[in-house]
């Protein structure tokens, strides 16, 4: 899973940094189904816009929102709501497969 995180008219500190590397652990679940993890971060007067962007390795890609006062908070709000949504995603190719259509023994053809 790549991971890029970057910073739109915000400058992303170090510790900025660390402590999103330290939240990663809790969609490591997913390391195998997501092949990049896109966070934009911006700030607008007081209040940071925090994006994430998941794109899967079946093509699919789920985008977050979250707003908030303090970095720190957003990041967990957005962690908070990217977790769910992964596993959602996970969900629903997992009852994909199951429910994959099976050929019929008449169908496989016995050469008469």
């Amino acid at each position: 899973m790549t991971t890029d995180i970057k910073g739109i008219h915000l400058e992303i500190s170090q510790r900025t940094r660390d402590y999103i590397e330290k939240k990663l652990p809790r969609i490591s679940f997913a390391e195998d189904l997501v092949t990049d993890l896109l966070l934009a971060l911006s700030r607008e007067k007081r209040l940071y816009h925090l994006d994430a962007t998941v794109n899967f390795r079946w093509g699919s890609s789920t985008h977050i929102h979250v707003e908030n006062f303090k970095l720190t908070e957003g990041i967990d709000a957005l962690f908070d709501k990217l977790e769910p949504k992964i596993e959602k995603e996970k969900e629903k190719v997992q009852d994909h497969h199951k429910k994959a259509p099976v050929a019929l023994p008449a169908e496989q053809g016995d050469g008469a």
